[in-house]
Formats: structure tokens, sequence, C-alpha cells
């Protein structure tokens, strides 16, 4: 609705300190003497619903539609230093879609919410900046893009009116990071590059580098280490091993130092939030007090008390007022922080689970722990491996799968021609079909500087509390990114053996959900133990922002397969089983299909490798999302709308893929009959994220497998033991599988 401002009876005369009010026009006329009006923004009282002219005597003005005293609808006031707000009103304060202008020239149009800039909206200043996205209460606060003035641009996450989450910053000469950040720094992990083509990909804290961290000159040397926090004199700590680029001489290695870049070129961020203006919408809320109006027209003299309390002058007019407060917090944003969060909603035990924060898995292996030494030559191994440069051919030759194709180095502890010096006792390493796996974590999009950080940087590995049903130990990475499973030498021969299929299946399937091995080793300690210890390197399919708050491992078989844990020590790392599971999930459409045609190609390619005995690991993350005033959370239901949103956004988009970071619903389901392999669905859902993939791949139906499966068929229903050949095997794991998986059919 446009709005004619009416300043007086002659033109160029000031707004009169009397108040004209008419009701609204007839839709079909603007004659304000018209008959009122059933129409209007608001339909639960409309015959109260006017066109109001409110001179104030502080100079500001209202025009617009005015009910039960207050604006209401839409109406346009100008204070009387400049600013103007121009859209809907509610109940006296500015709500719904409007504009604001300040005499500086800066403008904001979007969503508003009691006065405050709170929705989506775009903000343009004085001097050129423009800010285009999410705001809560005046600040910057969720999905934006943010142009200063300079040229640079930050397009990302924000926080209380500052980059906070994930984000990419552009400076206006070609620099650029993308990564993470915090109250409006760098922080977290992140890449930066340089105009010039160096680069810096690695962990960061406060605007500088902090942690493991990799630095690319645009030549190609590369230097691998770890950065401390800054010394006094404002140099950066750090230690690591520099990697000259091919043919460079020898002295590169001592001239060629990070620090000088990060001292001379690490560029500054805009850290200014949106210029500060004269006093922002919110801090100008309207007090309204008003008499209520009656007829068409306003005596000058009238007198009227709401609530015991009048705001009318003595003249007639309408007073707005601004607490004292408010004034005193005039021109800055600074500290107007939103409050902290609610917690998460508790949900029933028969659902998920209660959240909670987690404490980090396993046992940080520092000195003194039993296999220090072990970490420490493991460590030692992968960093002289994968530091061999070697060229990455994808149509790898025959040869090259040979199960006698390892490579043998000795690490003395005085160090070598071709080993480093060492603090670890004298042991032997040896690469299993070294070319294979470097291919392989090509394929798998692996950098061999980050790969070398995660296992090799200054960070422990962690030992988990206790071996798995083989007898093999676990270790993981600090950073979550990778496990270390120690191998029995018949395992080492089956991957071998099915190593050259392994590799042309994952090359022809991008997305499949087979266990992912990025290297092969064997420590073998000198003197008189001889002591050897196999070793395969995987993915942690957990590794995730998300806590993964319950996981499970399904076979599809249901002989013993339940937790032997009480229901109060289940815990967010206990792994439950096929009869533990109480929920399908439910993919939409487009995902289910995929994981149905990628499930039957891993298994077609398992069984033709008389693999069996494996299992579909599955992690839950319960979605739970919190109002942005932190005093009410979200259903447990998504809609339609949200669930697209969420991956319609390419923050999270670029992280989803078949098998990790899987938006889905759960439903809960119930077991009638303890011998039904999945119970009955109820009806109740709750959103969830997935992560999954098929591990325990290196099991062959060997003779050890067919007496077991021979033995226990006399004792139990052979087709509830895990020991059954593998076409049998894939066939009921595959059976189970989609019943614990299926499409989501819901039009919501």
């Amino acid at each position: 609705m446009h709005v004619r401002a009416r300043p007086g009876r002659g033109s160029g005369r000031r707004p009169c300190a009397s108040s004209r009010v008419s009701p609204m026009p007839h839709p079909g006329g603007e004659d304000p003497d018209a008959a009122p009006s059933c129409s209007g923004s608001d339909n639960s009282e409309p015959q109260d619903q006017q066109r109001a002219e409110r001179a104030l005597s502080n100079g500001d003005l209202y025009l617009g539609q005015w009910r039960a005293g207050v604006p209401h609808g839409d109406g346009k006031y100008l204070w009387a230093d400049g600013c103007m707000y121009e859209g809907e009103w509610r109940r006296g304060k500015a709500t719904g879609r409007g504009r604001f202008s300040w005499p500086s020239g800066a403008t904001y149009e979007g969503e508003f919410l009691d006065g405050f800039m709170h929705g989506a909206g775009t903000y343009v200043g004085a001097a050129g900046d423009t800010y285009r996205g999410a705001w809560a209460k005046n600040l910057e606060h969720g999905a934006g893009e943010k142009r200063y003035a300079n040229g640079d641009c930050y397009d990302g996450e924000w926080r209380a009116g500052l980059a906070d989450g994930c984000g990419r910053y552009t400076w206006r000469d070609g620099t650029e990071y993308a990564g993470g950040w915090r109250a409006g720094l760098i922080h977290g992990r992140g890449a930066l590059v340089w105009a010039n083509g160096n680069r810096y990909d690695g962990g960061w804290e406060g605007g500088r580098p902090r942690g493991q961290g990799t630095f690319r000159w645009a030549d190609g040397s590369l230097y691998v280490g770890f950065w401390g926090r800054e010394a006094p004199g404002g140099a950066l700590h750090q230690k690591g091993v520099y990697y000259p680029t091919p043919g460079a001489a020898a002295g590169d290695a001592r001239t060629r130092d990070p620090r000088e870049v990060f001292a001379r070129d690490l560029p500054e961020c805009v850290r200014s939030s949106t210029e500060s203006q004269s006093a922002l919408p919110s801090l100008r809320s309207l007090k309204w007090l008003a008499r209520s109006v009656s007829g068409r027209g306003s005596s000058s003299s009238g007198r009227s008390n709401v609530s015991g309390g009048s705001n009318w002058g003595s003249d007639g007019e309408v007073k707005c007022e601004i607490p004292d407060d408010w004034r005193r917090r005039n021109s800055t944003r600074e500290g107007r922080g939103l409050p902290p969060p609610s917690p998460a909603p508790h949900v029933a035990a028969k659902g998920p689970p209660a959240l909670r924060v987690s404490k980090r898995q396993g046992e940080t292996i520092a000195k003194g722990h039993k296999n220090y030494e072990l970490m420490l030559n493991l460590q030692l191994g992968i960093r002289h491996a994968v530091g061999r440069q070697g060229q990455v051919i994808l149509d790898l030759k025959s040869s090259a799968f040979d199960a006698k194709e390892k490579v043998w180095t000795k690490f003395p502890p005085e160090g070598s021609k071709y080993t480093p010096p060492h603090n670890s006792s004298d042991f032997r390493w040896k690469d299993y079909c070294p070319k294979v796996f470097r291919t392989l974590r090509k394929l798998f999009k692996v950098d061999p500087a980050d790969y070398m950080l995660s296992l090799c940087g200054d960070d422990a590995l962690r030992e988990l509390s206790s071996p798995g049903k083989s007898g093999s130990f676990f270790y993981l990475t600090n950073d979550d990114r990778y496990m270390i499973k120690t191998m029995k030498k018949s395992e080492v021969k089956i991957l071998l053996k099915m190593l050259h299929a392994y590799y042309n299946h994952v090359r022809a399937f991008e997305n499949t959900l087979v266990a992912k091995f990025f290297g092969l080793h064997c420590v073998k300690l000198a003197g008189a133990n001889q002591k050897k210890v196999r070793f395969v390197i995987m993915g942690n399919l957990f590794c995730s922002d998300h806590t993964i708050h319950r996981r499970f491992d399904l076979k599809g078989s249901s002989l013993g397969r339940t937790t032997d844990k009480p229901q109060a020590e289940i815990d967010e790392y206990t792994t439950l089983k096929d009869l533990d599971l109480n929920f399908i999930f439910r993919l939409q459409k487009q995902w289910f299909e995929e994981f149905r045609r990628q499930v039957d190609k891993d298994c077609e390619f398992l069984e033709q490798e008389k693999i069996m005995d494996y299992s579909l690991l599955v992690g839950v993350h319960f979605r739970g999302a919190i109002d942005i005033d932190g005093d009410k959370p979200a259903t447990p239901r998504l809609s339609r709308w949200d669930r697209n949103h969420f991956l319609s956004d390419p923050n999270r988009w670029s992280k989803i893929k078949l098998g990790a970071n899987m938006l889905s619903r759960a439903e809960v389901t119930v077991r009638k009959n303890e011998n039904d392999v999945i119970g009955e669905p109820t009806g109740e859902y709750c959103d969830v994220i997935l992560y999954f993939g098929i591990i325990d791949i290196l099991q062959d139906y060997d003779i050890g497998k067919k007496i077991e499966h021979a033995y226990k068929s006399f004792q139990y229903d052979s087709t509830s033991i895990s020991a059954v050949d593998p076409r049998q095997y894939s066939r009921r794991f595959k059976d189970f599988i989609y019943k614990a998986f299926q499409e989501d059919r819901v039009d919501s």
C-alpha cells in the first residue's frame, strides 16, 4: 500500500502539531472521507483499521494504517533527523517486510521483527559495503555474503555480526581463504591461497597458523610441519620437514622458510561489521500509548487514558518515546550478542537417545604407554613412505599388484642415508604394493601432505579401549580422519589376493560403500624379539562435525546379534547389532535408488571374491534445531521445505555423498516378536544424519568358517548364523539392509 504524506494544508509548511486521523479508504478509491472499509492487513478487527497522519511535537511524522491506537498494517515513519521506515507494522512495531534508510544514504531492505532487522535482508552502506543474507536482532547471523567497499568479499556463515563457521574470503588482489572462522577471525582448518600461487593448508587459531599444516610454494616445493603459538618477538614457532621441488638446488632446503611468507604476506580481513549508524531500527522502537480513535477526525482538545496512562500532549499530538537506556546504546552494535541456545530436547527412550556432549574416544598413546614405540615406528615409516614423491598412474601394470611387490627399509636409531635419526628402537619397515596404495589415495582424493600430517604430526594417536572380536587393535588419528587396524597374516594375504579386483571396483564406482584402504604396512622389531606387526590404514566412517549418537553393526543374521551391555551403560561408542536396531531409515527417493544400486554392486564384488561376514556399519546423528532466540526447540519433524533448504545449502551439499552426511528420517519400530529381525513401524519419526559403509571385508569362506557353519547348524537354524557361504551371505545381507533402509514416500 502506498501512503501519501500530507505535511499541511499549504505547500512547504511544517507538519502541524495536531494529528489528522481518517478511516481507511475504500479499496476502489482514495477519498479519505469515504465510508470505512473492511479490508486490511489484519482481518481480526478490520472495522477498526484506519488511515492516520500523525505529526509529533519532536518533529517525527507517521503516515499509514492505524488500529487500536498504534500503527498496524502498511505505514511510513519519518524521524526528525532524516531516518525513515516504510513497510509493514504490527501492534506498533515494524514487523514484516520493510525498508529503513539513514540520512547517510545507507539502506536496509528486507524482513523485520519487533523493530529489529531480523530474517532475510539486504544492507547497503553509505561507503559501499553490501550484505545480503540472514539477520537476527540487527546483526548478520546465518548464511550471507558481504562485499566490502575496498573490494574484499566474504561468503559464508555469520554469528552475532561476525564471520563464524564455514566461509570463503576473497581479497581484492585475488588471494582467497576457504575454511573455518570464529568471531571474525580465521580459525579451525582451512586453505589460504595467495594470488602468486603459494598455498597453506592446515590449522588456524585467531587468524594465524596453528597446529598441523602444509605450505606449498608456487614452484612445487613443500613444507610439512607444525606451527606453534607466536614467540615474544612475533615470529611463529614451527618444526617440520622441507621437500624441495624436483631439480632444486640442495641449498634450497636451508633457505626456504614459510615463516617469511607469513610475516610478509599474511593478509588481513576486514573485521568491521556493517558500518554503524546514528541509531539502528530497534533503537528507535516506538512506545505507543495512544487513545482509541472513533469517527472521522480528531479533536485537538480531546483527552483519553489507556491503561491508566496518557501519551497525548496538551495540543492533542501523539508522542513517540525512545527509552533512555536505548539512547545510551545508540550508535553501535558491539556487544549485542544473542542469548545462548536452549539445550537439545530430550526424546523418549524408545526413540533416539537423550543428547549430550561426548568425550573423545580412545586413550592417547603418550610416552610410557606400552605401544608408544610402535606408534613412533609407524609414524616414521609412513612419513618416509609418503614423503617419497612418486608419479601416480591410474593404469597400473599387473606386476604392481603382485604380493611379492614390497619394499623393506631399515630404520637404525642413528639414521642412515635414506632415513632420519630417531629416538625409537631399531626396526625394519615394509611397504606392500606401494604404487597401488599411492594410486588408491589419489582415487579417494586424499592429499599426500594432509595424509602425512594426520598420521605423523605431533599429535599422538589414540588407542581404542579394547580389541575387536578378531583380536585386532584399532588406533585413531587425532583428527579422527583415519583408523589404523592391526592385522593377522591371513588377512594380509586376503587383501593382497583381492587387491587388483578391489582397485578396479573402487575405480569403477566412485560412491562405493566398501571400506577404503590407504596403505598396508608391517613393522618388524630388531633383536631377539623379531616381532612383526602388520596393519592397514583405513578411512574413519565417523569422521564428522556431527556427534554420532548411535552406531549399529548390521549383518542380517540373528544369532548372538545383540549387545551384552545393560541399557544404562549404552553410550555413543557402544556398537549395537541387528536385534538392537529399533529404526527404519527412510531415504529420499534419489538417494535410496542410488543406495540400492551401490549395495548390489558392492555385494556382487564381495561375492565374486568369496568374501563373507562383512557388515554395514551405520552411524546416526539425531538432529535438533533451536530457535534463533534460544527459547523454542524445533519439533522433531522437518518439513519438506526444511529438508530441501538443508540440501540446497552449498556448504552442506559439498559434504553430502552416499554414506556420509546424509539427511534422512528414522521411523521408530517395535518388535512384537523376539524373533523379528525388523520391528513394526510406529509412525513416530525423528530427523537424522546418517553415515554408513561396508566394513570387515577381509574374511573369506575358508575351511575354518565351513567347520563353524557345520557345527552351528546342528544347534541352530542355519539361516540365523553368520558363517554361511558368500552367495547366501550376500542375499541375506541385502534382504535385511533393504528392510532397514527404505524409500521415504512422504509428500509433506
